[in-house]
């Protein structure tokens, strides 16, 4: 008789045929994944003190074609006769030179000389300086700024500023002012007028934009009191590093000759620098790097002349440097340029090889149990993308998406349907508030609720003489310019939380708190009344470009209880207001016309904003179908605290 039957695992077929070519093709391909790596990642670690040293090399390039670029100009403005003489002498022949110079190069922030009478010459770029010309309030045309600063006939130092367009013409002069500028006093000027040659200053703040920035000067041929000089701000060397990397983190420095940093690759960090500037001219900026700290110990245990390459840890984590000695310019000596990288942005390539082969492996062994779960991922994944384009739609995401191709005519008739369900709802959600249409898709019940009573902000507009426009104009261009309007009204509208109730001809009926509750709606529903007030005086302003007509905006805004909810018959709802709070809004609207403002508000929105707006009381005035008189105000801007430590109003109407 046959033994006892032994138990044996039993599965399907296609499980036993894929686990056997898994162990045959692992058997094989493990071992030559592996020996890959390891080549691989040896050659990588063998290459990597050459790669850092040809970027710190390439990098030293970069930086010497900078103040390679500079110092020529500086050189030549320094021989030329045109400024061996204080300002205002010579002074088209010293813009000439000085603007031609800032066309020339793309590094330069600004060419000045300084005289030992403190006069004093700056000519600035503000095409790719947004600094020089927010602080000098610039022409938006203008492309220069010339600065000069001599004394008059009564022995006072005055300035003045000239805005230049790309040619050179004159567009705007500011001053003459007194003087509060004196170069002399200046880090460059006494430097560069007692020693000999180009000179190199920083990193230091620059007196007006408040910059870190280096400086290249030098005294002038015929007096060495006569100092001519650029501004480099360190922003534009720190892009050629953050430009230049060897691998994905890598960083770059430049190093004073202290060990400190001056600039830094990293873009964040950069902007902290920058962001507080060092108290003493002359200062090394100040970083907390434990990345340089770590580079510097290995930099100062070997030979100065030796920092080809070099490793060091940082955190336990083993990092590789290359440093070079700035010998691009006598200004720059002192600095080393300092490359660091983690040796596992070498080695990333070998284990993304490993990685990959392993993918592969696994992929060639997927392959004979793949064509039995092939229909349900097809099945899955359609459903998925479904899926999502639901959750959008509940979000209220209407932007158009492909809709998934199945070869199962259930899904394309569920993809159909969802669609034309989200064109339906985009379509709905035109003509009511938009977070009531989310809340009606998130719980149709609330679609058949009735009114109930809340407190909430109204917000009336109107337009002055809206029938007199129409009467010179044609039908089709009204509707288009109360859409271009509209459009304008609502966004400012959404964008201060309120939803729009109704249009009503040429008015809006906005209000705040409904159908999502808001704290502040009051101080939401005058920040938009004010917005509205400036977005209609852009409007206008391009109407009047166009030579079509203008539309002068009254505003009425009130607060109080009002029943909101849906209102009408059983086959047809609105979402409006109601109530005494509506009418009120409505009423101060009409009474901007009785004391030539633009927006009104009542007592109770002062109440509730507080003091965080201006408000003009104008007094009590009857309304029209009201017993009870109102107090009424104009809203005048937004209250802040200006210097001097009083309160002033910002964005004011008609400002």
């Amino acid at each position: 008789m046959p033994g006892p039957l032994r138990k044996h695992w039993v599965g399907p077929l296609n499980v036993h045929l894929s686990l056997l070519i898994i162990l045959l093709l692992a058997a094989t391909a493990v071992p030559l994944v592996w020996l890959s790596y390891d080549r691989g990642r040896h050659l990588a670690l063998s290459a990597a003190a050459e790669s850092m040293q040809l970027l710190t090399e390439r990098t030293a390039d970069r930086y010497r074609i900078v103040f390679d670029s500079v110092e020529p100009f500086v050189t030549m403005t320094a021989v030329s006769d045109a400024f061996a003489t204080p300002p205002p002498g010579a002074l088209e022949r010293k813009q000439q030179t000085l603007l031609t110079a800032l066309r020339d190069s793309d590094y330069i922030d600004g060419l000045f000389a300084g005289y030992p009478d403190g006069s004093f010459l700056h000519a600035v770029s503000l095409a790719d300086s947004p600094a020089w010309r927010s602080v000098l309030n610039a022409p938006a045309e203008a492309a220069f700024a010339l600065r000069t600063i001599w004394r008059d006939g009564e022995g006072r130092m005055v300035s003045t500023w000239r805005f230049l367009a790309r040619t050179g013409r004159e567009l705007s002069v500011s001053g003459p002012a007194d003087a509060r500028y004196d170069p002399r006093t200046r880090p460059w000027y006494q430097m560069a007028s007692t020693v000999p040659g180009t000179v190199g200053i920083g990193p230091y703040v620059t007196a007006t934009t408040r910059s870190p920035a280096l400086t290249v000067a030098r005294g002038h041929a015929d007096d060495g009191r006569i100092v001519v000089g650029a501004d480099i701000m360190l922003t534009a060397i720190a892009s050629f590093l953050a430009t230049e990397k060897v691998s994905p983190d890598s960083l770059a420095y430049v190093l004073d000759g202290f060990g400190k940093p001056i600039i830094h690759s990293d873009p964040a960090v950069m902007e902290r620098l920058l962001a507080a500037p060092p108290d003493a001219a002359g200062a090394a900026l100040a970083i907390d790097d434990p990345v340089i700290d770590a580079a510097r110990a290995a930099m100062a245990a070997g030979p100065r002349e030796d920092l080809a390459h070099f490793r060091f840890e940082v955190g336990g984590k083993p990092y590789l440097g290359s440093a070079t000695i700035m010998r691009v310019s006598p200004s720059l000596e002192g600095n080393t340029l300092l490359v660091a990288a983690p040796l596992s942005d070498f080695t990333a390539e070998s284990y993304r090889l490993l990685r990959q082969g392993l993918l592969i492996s696994a992929a060639v062994l997927a392959i004979g149990i793949a064509a039995t779960v092939v229909m349900a991922n097809l099945i899955t994944r359609s459903l998925s993308v479904l899926t999502r384009q639901a959750a959008r739609l509940g979000d209220l995401d209407f932007a158009a998406a492909s809709m998934p191709s199945s070869n199962i005519a259930e899904i394309n008739s569920l993809a159909s349907g969802l669609a034309v369900a989200r064109d339906a709802i985009s379509s709905f959600a035109l003509y009511v508030p938009r977070e009531l249409v989310r809340k009606i898709v998130a719980n149709s019940a609330i679609a058949s609720e009735t009114a109930v009573r809340q407190e909430i902000s109204v917000l009336f507009t109107d337009i002055r003489d809206f029938t007199t426009i129409c009467e010179k104009t044609s039908p089709e261009e009204v509707v288009g310019l109360l859409s271009a309007y509209f459009d304008a009204i609502n966004a400012s509208v959404e964008a201060n939380g309120g939803s729009i109730v109704q249009f009503l001809g040429d008015s809006v009926c906005a209000m705040w708190n409904a159908p999502i509750g808001d704290p502040d709606h009051a101080g939401h529903a005058c920040r938009c009344a004010l917005d509205i007030a400036a977005t209609v005086e852009r409007f206008n302003a391009r109407q009047e470009a166009l030579g079509q007509p203008v539309f002068v905006t009254r505003i009425g805004l009130h607060s109080g209880a009002a029943v909101v909810g849906n209102v009408g018959a059983a086959s047809r709802l609105q979402y409006t207001a109601m109530g005494d709070t509506v009418n009120v809004a409505s009423r101060l609207e009409g009474i901007n016309k009785r004391f030539g403002t633009t927006i009104l508000v009542s007592r109770a929105v002062v109440a509730r904003c507080g003091d965080a707006f201006v408000f003009r009381p104008l007094g009590r005035t009857q309304a029209k179908g009201r017993s009870a008189r109102l107090d009424i105000f104009e809203l005048v801007g937004v209250r802040a605290e200006a210097d001097g430590g009083t309160n002033a109003a910002v964005g004011k109407v008609g400002d």
